[in-house]
């Protein structure tokens, strides 16, 4: 059962490395050139041990010098070509390794922003960051000093055997009886650290996951004095990390180590029994003294063996490296497909909504959100969606611009149903400003526009006119880069900034998550005005957290556990006190 496991799990690595090979593909003459010349290579490290022999056992024993420049001459030439061809086979690995890496990264890069919004719900950005970063760099390795170059050591091995054979089978059988050592402890070494490679790239994607949070949250951490308690969690996790890198540095150097002190044991019993010491014992056929030179040829082969064995060793330690971070690379995009981005493209859409019994669950076996929706949205109308928290809110206005799939139901816009539009055409048509605030460390320009070829300058600008974010813009300028998360920018600015987005690029349905708290009464009025503006020109919905928000809407939707148990006008509704004469009553309206 063991051996039948060892078995799948081989060809699982195997599986593992194949998936390499459609971002080699497009360099694939560079690494066939290089598997093509590796028997050249091999070819010329042989041959040199037998001119060595040459050399000493027909020319220097016999004190006959005739021929031996020509001797020394094809040693030379042996060297030459070996060191070239090396030199070539190196570079075109690297060269090779190095722009397959760069068409992995950017495959995973697109790969990881094409996947739906649930899935970052469910994975700390850290670890995400790890993926791209130093598990890529992992799996370069494996081209840079792995697989290829195995092939290389593999023939070295083979070449050596049949050289060692050929010359003096005897010796080459002992040297074959003492190698199962060798090759039970290096193999004992591979297994363990196959593990410990696995644990190392959990244990830095949590350490990255960590330093992202708490870095991010770094203003909170000071403000509530909890410095020290944060330092020695992520001193575990720090520790974790190291002690599994050493426990992995001391397999691989045993590895060497093992390789090396037997390569020493080995050549001791070459001389020993070439020497003729066992002699003695007739019974042992072949015993007789062995020449100068096939000793010292034997000795070169035995090094030119021991070399590939000893880089096999630490070549299976980046082997395992690499199948470490493969398998979490593949296992993280195999887990969620990319969001389905194909579908019908919708045609001179005018904002018009209509929600059908509509009902969604975050997971198949959770409890629905939203319960049995029902709901008109027509064109140029705004909509206040109001509740107490957890209601549903956030969750209607997600399913609205596709961040979130798998709902029941019908949502449809114009008369097509959302789920056969494709996902480019919605967001075209449909954007929306999210409560938290997201500022790039760009310029403005760019956290404007995005770098949209279709957002002309009159454009911009009549975004940010329209939403009364003119004043600053202008004042620091359209290529004014701005810090991380939009430090240099005010709460209210960085708001204005996030509508003039939605505006720029000029979708007829807007769904608006106002947040107007922590703003100074000038920047509120501000960030009225502007909602204001985006109300007279699109069609809105807008989770509503100001009753002055609220108030301008055409028509107010609230929402309590999933479902709408009112609607109606601002006055309608208070008028009939209900659930929202009781949020107005309590001032949760302002605050939900």
């Amino acid at each position: 059962m063991e051996r039948k496991q060892e078995q799948q799990s081989f060809w699982q690595e195997v599986k593992l490395i194949g998936r390499i090979w459609p971002f080699m593909k497009q360099d694939s003459w560079v690494f066939i050139a290089a598997l093509v010349a590796t028997p050249l290579i091999a070819l010329a490290n042989l041959a040199q041990p037998y001119f060595i022999k040459q050399v000493i056992d027909d020319h220097f024993l016999k004190d006959d010098f005739t021929g031996l420049g020509t001797i020394a001459f094809m040693y030379l030439g042996a060297v030459i070509v070996s060191y070239i061809l090396s030199a070539m086979y190196s570079i075109g690995i690297s060269w090779g390794g190095t722009r397959m890496l760069v068409r992995m990264r950017l495959w995973l890069f697109r790969r990881v922003i094409s996947l739906p919004q649930s899935f970052f719900d469910r994975r700390p950005a850290g670890m995400l960051l790890t993926r791209l970063t130093s598990d890529v760099d992992a799996i370069a390795e494996v081209i840079g000093a792995g697989i290829i170059t195995i092939v290389l050591d593999i023939l070295m091995i083979g070449g050596c055997l049949i050289a060692m054979l050929y010359f003096d089978p005897v010796l080459t059988v002992l040297l074959l009886l003492c190698s199962p050592v060798l090759l039970v402890l290096v193999e004992l070494c591979r297994r363990r650290l196959k593990v410990l490679y696995l644990f190392i790239r959990d244990a830095i994607s949590s350490v990255n996951s960590f330093l992202s949070e708490n870095i991010d949250g770094v203003e909170i951490i000071q403000l509530f004095n909890v410095e020290e308690r944060t330092e020695g969690k992520f001193d575990i996790r720090n520790k974790s990390f190291r002690d599994a890198s050493i426990k992995s540095n001391l397999y691989d150097a045993l590895m060497f180590a093992i390789v090396d002190g037997l390569s020493a044991v080995f050549i001791g019993l070459l001389l020993w029994f070439g020497s003729g010491a066992l002699a003695e014992l007739g019974w042992i056929e072949g015993a007789d003294v062995r020449t100068a030179g096939l000793m010292v040829a034997f000795i070169d082969y035995l090094n030119r063996l021991l070399t590939p064995i000893r880089d096999i060793s630490s070549k299976i330690s980046v082997i395992q490296r690499a199948l470490a971070a493969l398998s979490k690379i593949f296992g993280l995009v195999d887990e969620e497909k990319p969001a389905e981005r194909d579908g019908l493209e919708l045609q001179n859409f005018g904002g018009h909504l209509e929600l059908k019994d509509l009902y969604f669950g975050y997971s198949e076996d959770g409890p629905d959100v939203l319960k049995g929706i029902n709901l008109e949205v027509k064109a140029g109308e705004v909509v206040a969606i109001v509740g107490s928290s957890g209601s549903g809110k956030t969750t209607l206005s997600r399913l609205l611009d596709q961040s979130y799939t798998g709902y029941r139901g019908s949502i449809l816009v114009d008369g097509v149903e959302l789920r056969d539009v494709s996902l480019s055409s919605t967001r075209e048509n449909i954007a929306s400003v999210r409560q938290d605030i997201q500022i790039f460390s760009r310029s403005v320009e760019f956290n404007v526009d995005l770098e949209n070829p279709k957002i002309t300058p009159e454009a911009r600008e009549h975004a940010i006119d329209i939403t009364c974010a003119t004043s600053f813009v202008h004042r620091l300028g359209w290529e004014h880069v701005l810090r991380e998360r939009g430090s240099d920018l005010s709460v209210g600015e960085g708001q204005l900034l996030s509508f003039a987005r939605a505006m720029a690029y000029d979708a007829d349905l807007v769904i608006l998550d106002e947040a107007t708290a922590s703003v100074d009464s000038v920047t509120e009025a501000q960030i009225q005005l502007a909602i204001e503006n985006i109300f007279a020109e699109k069609t809105v919905i807008v989770i509503a957290h100001r009753l002055s928000t609220i108030q301008k809407a055409d028509r107010i939707i609230v929402l309590e556990k999933g479902q709408i148990v009112e609607q109606g006008s601002h006055q309608e509704l208070i008028v009939h006190e209900g659930r929202y004469f009781e949020l107005v009553e309590a001032g949760k309206a302002a605050i939900a």
